[in-house]
């Protein structure tokens, strides 16, 4: 992705948060010089990977694969006390090409997927098979607001603002923003999250892309703090 492309995603979202008066902690608005000014106090956030992370997923084409996303706040995978076994991100994904997140499952994590405003998020779910692959037989039971569904495999299951899916660990999900609905802010309610190691793709991709420096970064990503 060009850095140029990051920083208009990122600024597109921060307009569309602030329209539905979603506001990021202190960090969300830092300039990388305010980053280095801070320094010293940050070990939780870099640890925890805390902030913007926009990614094409390796596509090369971000219009119609990748997000915009924001980690709010996660806890630590090494702590053995578990004090904070959760996680919180937000997530905007674009309606005018249907961007989307592609096929995974998590190893791991259970996660709440959140309508938070904006447009209809569809989201689309598999078991998976013994090699990874989708189990295109079986139906899938899911809880959405306290009630159990249950759908057909790939059946597109459409989240208004204020609903949500849980998707538990193993079942390949892909969601979108329906196209025309509008711009759509997602939110993530997980346990600890591990981008490093717990997505498995059903296709090669990439979790952070590559970046051509076009241009300034107006805020760095979560997987470039150790270069601040």
């Amino acid at each position: 992705m060009k850095r140029s492309q990051i920083n208009s995603a990122i600024a597109r979202a921060k307009a569309r948060m602030e329209q539905y008066s979603v506001s990021l902690p202190m960090f969300g608005y830092w300039t990388p010089e305010d980053w280095k000014a801070n320094k010293d106090g940050i070990a939780k956030i870099r640890e925890g990977m805390l902030g913007w992370d926009v990614t094409d997923f390796g596509s090369d084409d971000f219009s119609h694969t990748g997000a915009v996303l924001f980690t709010v706040r996660n806890g630590d995978k090494n702590d053995a006390s578990m004090s904070r076994p959760y996680c919180e991100k937000y997530i905007v994904l674009d309606d005018t090409d249907e961007q989307e997140i592609p096929y995974h499952y998590h190893i791991l994590k259970t996660e709440d997927i959140i309508n938070r405003a904006g447009g209809t998020l569809v989201i689309q779910v598999y078991h998976k098979t013994e090699d990874d692959k989708l189990d295109t037989t079986h139906p899938v039971t899911v809880f959405m607001d306290g009630i159990y569904r249950t759908f057909a495999p790939g059946e597109p299951i459409e989240v208004t603002p204020g609903n949500s899916i849980t998707l538990e660990p193993g079942v390949f999900h892909r969601f979108t923003a329906k196209k025309g609905d509008g711009l759509l802010i997602v939110g993530e309610v997980s346990k600890v999250n591990d981008d490093n190691c717990d997505n498995v793709f059903l296709n090669p991709s990439k979790r952070f892309s590559a970046i051509d420096e076009d241009e300034a970064p107006i805020h760095p990503l979560v997987n470039e703090y150790s270069n601040l």
